[in-house]
């Protein structure tokens, strides 16, 4: 199951974001998205957990938990959206 992790503080690191979860059970990855041009975090990140249970328990118990001082957003990942490019030059 891919999960959602929304308010996530400007220092959290992919790892911190694995060992936050792992505690809940097995995580396949965790990545922090970054911005390709300030190169600072996004705000927001992924996380797959190949058990849906785990994963379901880890979205119940750390969903509005604190976490480098911001209370984090948790929910089950949507597949992105295809949406038509928009050149404004």
């Amino acid at each position: 199951m891919n999960l959602y992790v929304s308010n996530l503080g400007p220092n959290v690191k992919d790892e911190d974001l694995k060992q936050l979860f792992s505690a809940y059970g097995n995580v396949i990855s965790a990545k922090v998205i970054i911005d390709k041009f300030s190169n600072q975090s996004r705000g927001f990140g992924f996380v797959e957990m190949p058990d849906n249970t785990e994963a379901q328990n880890a979205m119940s118990a750390l969903d509005g938990t604190s976490n480098d001082n911001r209370f984090i957003k948790i929910t089950e990942a949507r597949p992105r959206e295809n949406r038509p490019r928009t050149n404004k030059w």
